[in-house]
């Protein structure tokens, strides 16, 4: 695993960690085969997406009686893993039919850096956060490789964004990384993209996710996932899928 910074939004991230899997219960209930769901007459399960209460954004039927969350990181190798492999079955076999939905809510524990992907993620409508997630953990190789190259050899930079507030030092890990110029990729204009990085009220959001996640859900790695409000333990899509079809899916 790549190291990466620790530029914590608060103290409660000291102990967060990217990992490969959970300290929740493995099990869960075996339950009755659900049914399928028909989206509305000219949709798609798949294309359907919208933030939720709890700030996080949820692909899928709404009602669907199976909830997948995640909390994760788009620097988190082990995430990266589950975002390049997971959403492809994901979404054939148990969103389109309105079985599950999956909901990603944000869990900075690389702080700073975390921070501004999160607010560029979310810099465009709501129907593209997840065609961006995706595109983000398609590129994640490439940011780690530039993040590894920037603390090995730029450390005054280093030492200086570590006394920058988070927001500001998000700012400048954004320019470093070459977030900016991948939003453009994405169709976000420069001015669009550092607009957003200033968004206190985005800011305060992702915050407040953040902090949900740890003090009342007790999330402390990622990926973390939770089917029906239940904190299961799976790190991947081999671990995670049997417990889907165990919550019903199937």
């Amino acid at each position: 695993m790549r190291k990466l910074f620790a530029l914590a939004l608060a103290p409660l991230l000291a102990l967060a960690a990217c990992g490969g899997g959970s300290d929740g219960n493995s099990a869960v209930t075996s339950a009755t085969p659900v049914a399928s769901v028909t989206a509305p007459a000219g949709k798609a399960w798949v294309d359907t997406i919208a933030k939720t209460k709890d700030g996080g954004y949820l692909q899928g039927n709404p009602a669907a009686p199976i909830k997948l969350v995640e909390y994760g990181s788009r620097n988190c190798p082990y995430c990266g893993m589950f975002g390049r492999t997971a959403p492809e079955p994901l979404r054939a076999k148990y969103i389109s039919t309105g079985k599950v939905s999956w909901e990603f809510r944000d869990f900075l524990i690389h702080g700073a850096p975390d921070l501004a992907a999160a607010l560029l993620n979310q810099c465009v409508p709501d129907e593209n956060f997840f065609p961006v997630l995706d595109k983000f953990y398609e590129n994640q190789d490439a940011f780690l490789t530039r993040t590894e190259q920037l603390y090995k050899t730029n450390q005054p930079l280093i030492q200086q964004l570590q006394q920058l507030p988070p927001p500001q030092a998000a700012v400048a890990f954004a320019e470093q990384l070459g977030m900016i110029d991948f939003m453009k990729q994405m169709g976000v204009p420069e001015a669009k993209s550092r607009q957003c990085l200033a968004d206190k009220t985005k800011i305060d959001e992702i915050a407040k996710v953040n902090a949900d996640g740890a003090t009342v859900y007790g999330v402390n790695s990622t990926p973390s996932f939770f089917i029906n409000g239940k904190k299961v333990e799976a790190g991947s899509w081999e671990q995670l899928e049997p417990l889907l079809k165990q919550a019903g899916a199937r």
